[in-house]
């Protein structure tokens, strides 16, 4: 049976994985560092992998990239890669490799993954979530990504969470973020990813060592209860607008949600209006979501 190629781009590691077509198992699979890297010399790199991962019966290619990706398939910003604003990347590896490629944020490939043979399989509407650097999101309905009229649908951690008002560094003390870069949310803006993303919460209670430190332990006590109404928040204003069946957590702060679900599904259910249905809450089950999503973006070529 023929096969695709699904990669999943990230500022610190790409990974590669070769999916037979008809099952969507995957055959083979790498990760290469991309730390310290412009998009170009990614570039380069991913042509030089895919050249040697791809077979004779190889038919598409599919790729998440972390940033905005137009209608038409074209990168828009990629903010925590420098020179990926514009970058001609579906032009370039159609040229170079002669196959289909399709292109989608990162954070709907993650979803898509999900939806179709992860946590949120069996469901219609699925949301996801990813807490890692920034705060990303998908929606899927009916096995299918929602784009939105522009293909910008899903920026969750640009939704905003208090508006105009910065996340408290310490306790007893309020400053607003003095860093621009999107994944600090921006100098103050409120959003959820000022607020919510691995990035955020490491500034918020810098004692944290990892994200499950943030959740758990004395190091950051003093902000546990407040990281679970926040994410609630979140969930709540994405029931009422989407009424998911699940909403599933992916990237590293995500997956420390793992052993808060039932105390954030209280907290949803206080804010949520009376009598509507709470989503299940789940973190992503599968190691390869990134890669095996951007595969599935070829199920349509």
């Amino acid at each position: 049976m023929p096969s695709v190629l699904g990669i999943d781009l990230g500022g610190t590691k790409l990974a590669i994985g070769r999916f037979a077509q008809d099952t969507w198992k995957e055959n083979q699979s790498q990760t290469h560092p991309t730390t310290g890297k412009t998009f170009s010399m990614i570039v380069e790199e991913m042509l030089t992998i895919i050249r040697s991962f791809r077979k004779e019966d190889t038919r598409a290619i599919g790729i998440g990239v972390p940033g905005l990706v137009g209608r038409t398939g074209n990168v828009l910003t990629v903010p925590n890669i420098p020179g990926g604003d514009g970058f001609p990347l579906l032009d370039t590896l159609q040229k170079e490799t002669g196959l289909p490629v399709t292109i989608e944020n990162d954070s709907s490939c993650f979803a898509l993954a999900e939806a179709v043979q992860g946590a949120g399989r069996g469901e219609r509407v699925v949301i996801g979530i990813t807490m890692g650097t920034g705060v990303g999101g998908g929606i899927i309905i009916d096995g299918k990504i929602f784009r939105g009229s522009h293909g910008f649908a899903a920026e969750f951690g640009h939704m905003l969470l208090k508006p105009g008002q910065g996340p408290e560094r310490s306790p007893g003390r309020r400053e607003e973020s003095k860093d621009e870069s999107p994944a600090a949310g921006g100098a103050g803006r409120g959003e959820i990813e000022e607020y919510l993303s691995g990035t955020a919460l490491r500034r918020r209670c810098p004692a944290a060592k990892r994200p499950e430190d943030t959740l758990d332990g004395p190091a950051c006590a003093h902000l546990h209860a407040t990281f679970v109404r926040e994410i609630a928040w979140m969930c709540v204003s994405l029931t009422h607008c989407l009424d998911p069946g699940i909403i599933v957590f992916g990237g590293s702060a995500g997956r420390a949600l793992e052993p808060h679900l039932a105390s954030m599904k209280r907290e949803l259910k206080h804010w949520m209006l009376p009598k509507s249905e709470p989503p299940a809450l789940a973190i992503g089950t599968l190691h390869h979501s990134g890669s095996l999503g951007a595969a599935l973006l070829t199920a349509t070529i």
